[in-house]
């Protein structure tokens, strides 16, 4: 690993060196899929020294390569519809943010979900109808809820947000849902597991919630230590939380962490979180849980980029609208026999 790095936490503490390129005997060290530590690293090269039986049998941090993608995703059968496709309810956008709800839907739907159902003001339903007419507006049956994307001071859609959070079906709990879900999960109200809530804040936004759970952290200190702080938010409101970022991790209560670092620093634009939580969304509604959902709506999402990017800016319609063409590639190189995962042990943990 570079000098200068913790191999378990990620963490950096003063000077380090930044590779072009690290070679890894064994098993890869956490820090070399942790950020910040994970940007220093450069391209990152595995070589097996037959060892594996001797390494604990499940990794501090797995990173999901194209053959873990492409074997998890969910595949209609010949005889499936689109209510066995899934069906994904989604509660987001304002006034003041309607483009949210539009890319919320739009990488549901682009992700390969059967129905969203839609609940918003009308006006964003308007906007949302008019980008994807395939959208039902409305309640109805659903097998999971996308909430809180473009949210912002809306009596009715905090109602049909905690009415959704106290349902006991999955949910993928996004921006102006986040504070509900850490109040009622803080305050006991726990009606879905912790594997079927997936939370998508950004740095700012776990340094709200962890403030809001009485640790006030500022939001540089979480960009310094993400690992950390991710599944501490992650314990304390007993759900899995996906953490934004150049690195994305998802974390689970339990301390186990997922790691994905597939796109380009051109995804840092409005609107791209908004549609990697309908990409997470469709998948939960398929029956997806909530850490496979979060690091495979992360993969597909940065490769989504990169494809849209071809090395330059990019919009988040952009990044909806190639989607379902990276999902066909790694369909069409889907194989068996291998579980598609880079794993990073704890140091420690090798004696």
């Amino acid at each position: 690993m570079p000098s200068g790095l913790d191999p378990d936490t990620g963490e950096i503490h003063g000077d380090c060196l930044a590779a072009d390129v690290t070679v890894s005997f064994g098993t890869l060290k956490p820090c070399l899929l942790l950020p910040p530590a994970a940007h220093v690293a450069g391209r990152l090269v595995h070589v097996p020294v037959g060892i594996d039986e001797g390494l604990p049998s499940r990794p501090y941090v797995r990173r999901l390569t194209d053959a873990g993608v492409a074997a998890r995703w969910p595949v209609p059968n010949h005889a499936g519809h689109k209510y066995t496709r899934g069906v994904l309810g989604v509660v987001a956008g304002s006034d003041a943010y309607p483009g949210a709800a539009v890319l919320a839907v739009l990488g549901a739907q682009r992700a390969g979900v059967g129905i969203v159902r839609f609940i918003g003001p009308r006006q964003v339903t308007d906007h949302v109808l008019r980008a994807v007419p395939e959208a039902v507006p409305g309640k109805g049956r659903v097998q999971a809820w996308l909430l809180g994307s473009g949210v912002e001071s809306d009596t009715d859609q905090d109602e049909a947000i905690d009415q959704a959070l106290a349902s006991g079906l999955p949910c993928v709990v996004d921006a102006g849902a986040l504070a509900a879900c850490v109040r009622q999960r803080s305050g006991g109200v726990r009606a879905a597991e912790a594997d079927t809530v997936l939370l998508t804040p950004h740095a700012g936004e776990v340094s709200q919630m962890l403030g809001q759970l009485g640790t006030p952290v500022p939001r540089s200190e979480v960009e310094a230590r993400p690992a950390f702080y991710a599944t501490l938010l992650a314990k304390q409101v007993d759900a899995t939380v996906l953490l934004k970022g150049p690195t994305t991790l998802v974390a689970s209560p339990e301390g186990w962490l997922s790691s994905q670092n597939d796109g380009p620093s051109w995804l840092a634009t409005a609107g791209t979180g908004d549609v990697l939580a309908g990409i997470a969304g469709a998948l939960m509604a398929q029956g997806v849980g909530a850490m496979d959902a979060g690091a495979m709506a992360a993969f597909v999402h940065g490769r989504a980029g990169a494809r849209a990017s071809a090395g330059g800016p990019i919009a988040a319609g952009d990044v909806a609208a190639a989607t379902p063409a990276v999902i066909a590639g790694l369909l069409t190189s889907r194989s068996s026999g291998t579980d598609g995962w880079m794993r990073g042990h704890r140091f420690s943990s090798l004696g």
